[in-house]
């Protein structure tokens, strides 16, 4: 490839860079330490208890001497207290902790932790859920939350907290690893690809919008191409997104296609882009067909907004991030340091191949409306 050729096509080849690199990253890179089950799930207070924990990646056994890699449990009750009448207080500069007195590894991922649950609680309730965190030899960490529910038939907080002292040895070494999140799994490699389509879908119709005003103030019947052949490619790549969702909700959630409203919401959207097409269709005059096809793209690009944004944010039981109450997108529970690292390269490269196919598209059309005129 010559400098000038380089100079107009550099954007592709970024493409091509940016796409290899979450490909190739997004399917190879590990997930952490995590621990997928813990049985039994109730103890009570003053009992001696062995919890069988189920971990995920934690390698127990060293590969080469075929030893136990020494690994330490704890049970953790957060700082929060409740007081007779159900209120909260919180203080988050106490912790109470014990730790595990005895570990057996039973394979890679299992391993029995011994406990001696103290007499009393920490907390002035009768119940309490308590986090399960490991120690994997000195480079591994993983927590459960509310692994364990801890019973007592007898209150007494203030010597509950000068049992529950044990010192809590929280590690934080940064390691170039997917967080392990419970549901999701493996499948988390899949932010790279489902999320990025509507990325890439809103991008076009945007494009198609602004070339459909275009259209309108120049009347230039390439710019209908333009906008006809971004609208086509955004509708592709929103069925693209529909289906790697339904098979992430496969893993996720059991169902491929569950009555979310988000979910709704996306046919819907789908449903508007689609008629644009039929719109098109019902036309044989070129310019009736230019006109009306830019005043609708305008409206189906107004009306996809609160469709996809506003209306599942206002619907407490959306299972979608980002929508719903409690439920943020984007932030620590999503994505973490390592994630983001291939997730924002990952969707600039999906929508320059967006523009890219686009950009085919227009090519195509541009020689088949030449061909009708001759």
């Amino acid at each position: 490839m010559d400098r000038l050729a380089f100079r107009k096509n550099w954007w592709k080849v970024l493409c091509v860079v940016l796409l290899t690199w979450s490909l190739i990253a997004g399917l190879l890179v590990p997930l952490r330490v995590g621990v997928m089950n813990v049985e039994p799930g109730s103890v009570k207070s003053g009992d001696a208890v062995e919890l069988k924990v189920e971990c995920y990646n934690a390698y127990l056994i060293d590969n080469y001497s075929k030893k136990n890699i020494q690994s330490t449990a704890w049970l953790h009750i957060d700082s929060s207290f409740k007081t007779n009448n159900g209120s909260k207080k919180i203080d988050s500069t106490v912790a109470f902790t014990i730790r595990s007195i005895k570990c057996v590894v039973l394979d890679d991922n299992h391993a029995i932790y011994s406990f001696k649950i103290p007499e009393f609680l920490p907390t002035a309730s009768k119940l309490e859920s308590a986090s399960l965190l490991i120690n994997v030899g000195e480079n591994a960490q993983a927590i459960r939350p509310e692994a364990v529910t801890i019973t007592q038939d007898s209150i007494n907080s203030s010597q509950g907290k000068t049992l529950w002292n044990e010192p809590l040895e929280i590690q934080r070494i940064w390691r170039f690893q997917f967080p392990f999140r419970n549901l999701l799994y493996e499948t988390i490699r899949n932010t790279f690809f489902h999320v990025p389509m509507w990325f890439v879908m809103f991008t076009l119709f945007g494009i198609a919008v602004f070339q459909s005003v275009r259209y309108l103030l120049k009347k230039d019947m390439e710019t209908d191409l333009k906008a006809a052949a971004y609208t086509q490619t955004g509708v592709l790549f929103g069925f693209l997104g529909l289906f790697t969702g339904g098979f992430w909700a496969k893993y996720a959630w059991g169902q491929a296609f569950p009555m979310d409203i988000k979910i709704i919401m996306t046919y819907t959207c789908l449903a508007i882009y689609l008629a644009y097409f039929l719109l098109r269709s019902a036309f044989d005059n070129f310019e009736q067909r230019a006109r009306i096809s830019a005043a609708y793209s305008i409206f189906a690009f107004v009306a996809i907004i609160p469709l996809l944004y506003v209306v599942p944010k206002l619907s407490p039981d959306s299972l979608h991030p980002g929508n719903g109450n409690g439920n943020p997108a984007f932030g620590s529970q999503d994505l973490d340091n390592t994630l983001r690292l291939i997730f924002y390269p990952a969707s600039i490269g999906w929508i320059l191949l967006g523009l890219w196919i686009a950009s085919l598209v227009v090519r195509y059309q541009k020689i088949k409306s030449n061909v009708e005129y001759q």
